[in-house]
């Protein structure tokens, strides 16, 4: 299987929701790797086609030293806001009890709240 990362795809400037994954992320010591989209281009463009906005954060299971998704995210209805959805291997501006479980969910956490550093 391949080795799994956790990448962040977020702003050099905070916002609240930012903010809220941040704080999960330290609370349970989760590693992951942040992609600025108000300096890569690339990357603000990907979160546009992702979310249909310029949504962050947008969080995403990559394979290890990758900045894309492992599959395709599920849909999103054209228009629809992203926030909170589980979207498979992607979650959009989460509150913190939709991060932890969908954190869980990817291995990133175990059912305890720690991070299980073998994903």
């Amino acid at each position: 299987m391949t080795q799994r990362t956790l990448v962040m795809y977020s702003r050099t400037f905070g916002c609240p929701f930012i903010s809220v994954a941040k704080r999960v992320l330290a609370d349970h010591a989760v590693a992951y790797r942040e992609i600025m989209i108000d300096k890569n281009p690339e990357a603000k463009q990907r979160v546009l086609d992702w979310t249909g906005f310029l949504s962050v954060p947008t969080l995403i299971v990559a394979a290890e030293g990758e900045d894309l998704p492992v599959e395709p995210p599920l849909p999103l209805a054209r228009g629809t806001s992203p926030q909170g959805i589980d979207r498979g291997v992607m979650i959009t501006e989460p509150s913190f009890d939709q991060l932890e479980r969908w954190l869980a969910k990817h291995g990133f956490i175990t059912g305890d709240g720690e991070a299980d550093n073998s994903a």
